[in-house]
């Protein structure tokens, strides 16, 4: 063990002396900066980045773990070490990156990447696939495709109880049933399949499914799937090679966005994975993906795409209601709306640890727009680019709860309701020259606001994109401070 902490490179050493910073975790002479006071009498702990450290210091504050900590540190060691070799592999090697391994790299650099796969890999259960040898990781072109199906447990958390995987001549390579040891409070039957009575005598566990998963995406195999990060949290797996199917392709509609399965589908294939109403098949998905990424390598897709344009017509009317507390019943939402668009709320509630979200289903796109205008309440984007407004309610048993709504596209309705997009009436007397004059004024000063406007796009982006972190951040500490109210029965 002491090895291969001492063989480590001195930056990857830095990376998980700050993991320990940021997870709190102590050795035999506490934290990084109690190491510190205790190892350097000149500096003590006011030079705390790991980064500006000796690599003996660095080496010696890991030394001073349990044997728990080691173990986890070795294996982390192993995949920074992968990370780190992958990336210098691409940069050293340019001519040799092959068009696999170019949407591997398309995945990365997406913008929601570094957010969505962050594991706790320290966590126990968690396995990390390793690399291999790198030059010939990198160069293999095998992939294999994902997907689960999962159950909410009465702990709050999500449990797989299926998985599918198939490889790029979409022939089956895992197709399993596997017992969640847990207690189950919703089966969510209705959208994924799956009943109790599927799941009797079952006794294939996780462990059973990460180990078949460990050989078949060894020596290098790149992981396919969509949105692939929620099966690998389900999963317990982290893999250095991934293509995500929701971030290779721009959506013209939404550039950050990230689309549905059945959307992209219905836009690159040509067809949906499954129609309204059928429950979700994960052997289906799974095949779908790869199916996506194949058409991605054969005819490029390099230009944006319109995925809004596919979503249906029922869709467009309806608003998400989402991070809505668990304790609430379904129908009190229908408080949100006036009486007069004679609204409907999904049952079919999709539950994500202490809250759940759900649709509010209208008679068409415009009376869906219009009652959203109607709402009082904080408006921003979402990540993809979607309206939606932070807003409050007081429910059927008095309490007060926030809870968001949100559009399901980008742009208004086709029918006169983006009042911005309109053209102003001719003046009053009727001269048509004066307007065209007006407009052509118009369009140069666009012109040049657009000049200016451009160039801070970027970091308009990156601000929103940082807001979205900040909130997901708060988010999370309000779920932890409710959890601990539920505990001492406050």
């Amino acid at each position: 063990m002491d090895e291969v902490i001492w063989n480590a490179d001195k930056e990857v050493l830095a990376e998980i002396v700050k993991f320990t910073q940021k997870q709190g975790l102590k050795g035999g002479e506490g934290g990084w900066k109690d190491f510190l006071h205790g190892h350097d009498r000149r500096f003590g702990a006011g030079v705390s980045d790991p980064a500006r450290r000796t690599k003996d210091i660095l080496v010696t504050f890991l030394q001073t773990f349990e044997e728990k900590h080691l173990k986890f540190f070795n294996k982390l060691i192993r995949h920074l070490t992968d990370c780190k070799a992958i990336k210098k592999f691409i940069t050293d090697f340019p001519d040799q990156e092959t068009p696999q391994q170019r949407l591997v790299c398309l995945t990365m650099e997406h913008p929601h990447f570094s957010r969505c796969y962050s594991f706790p890999s320290h966590e126990e259960e968690w396995i990390m696939i390793p690399l291999g040898t790198v030059s010939k990781a990198m160069k293999s072109k095998v992939m294999l495709s994902i997907d689960c199906e999962m159950v909410l447990c009465e702990d709050g958390t999500e449990a797989v109880v299926k998985v599918c995987a198939v490889d790029h001549n979409l022939e089956v390579k895992l197709d399993e049933l596997v017992n969640p040891n847990k207690a189950v409070a919703d089966y969510r039957t209705d959208t994924s399949g799956i009943s109790a009575e599927d799941l009797e005598g079952v006794t294939c566990s996780l462990a059973d499914i990460q180990k078949s998963l460990k050989k078949l995406l060894s020596h290098g195999t790149i992981l396919v799937g969509h949105s692939v990060h929620n099966d690998l949290q389900v999963l317990k797996i982290n893999h250095p090679r991934i293509i995500d199917t929701s971030y290779i392709f721009k959506s013209v509609d939404l550039p950050t966005a990230t689309p549905s399965l059945n959307n992209l589908c219905k836009s690159v294939l040509g067809s949906p994975v499954q129609q309204e109403g059928e429950p979700h098949d994960c052997l289906n998905d799974a095949k779908a993906a790869m199916k996506l990424v194949l058409a991605k390598l054969e005819y490029g897709f390099d230009e944006p795409i319109s995925v809004i344009n596919n979503m249906s017509d029922s869709d467009l009317a309806k608003l998400l209601l989402h991070k809505i507390p668990v304790d609430v019943p379904y129908q009190d939402l229908l408080k949100l709306f006036p009486e007069k668009y004679n609204v409907d709320i999904e049952n079919d509630l999709k539950v994500r640890g202490p809250n759940y979200a759900t649709f509010a289903v209208f008679k068409d796109d415009r009376e869906a727009y219009e009652a959203f205008e109607g709402i009082e309440g904080l408006e921003r984007r979402d990540r993809s680019g979607r309206p939606q407004k932070h807003i409050f309610l007081q429910t059927s048993s008095g309490k007060t709860i926030s809870l968001y709504v949100r559009r399901m596209t980008a742009a208004a309705p086709l029918n006169g309701h983006d009042l911005s997009n309109k053209r102003r009436a001719p003046d009053e007397n009727g001269d048509p020259r004066r307007q065209h004059s007006e407009d052509e004024t118009k369009d140069s000063k666009r012109q040049r606001t657009c000049l200016h406007h451009c160039e801070h796009v970027k970091e308009i982006e990156k601000l929103k994109e940082e807001l979205c972190q900040r909130e997901d951040e708060i988010f999370e500490l309000q779920k932890i401070i409710a959890a601990l109210a539920r505990k001492d029965g406050l």
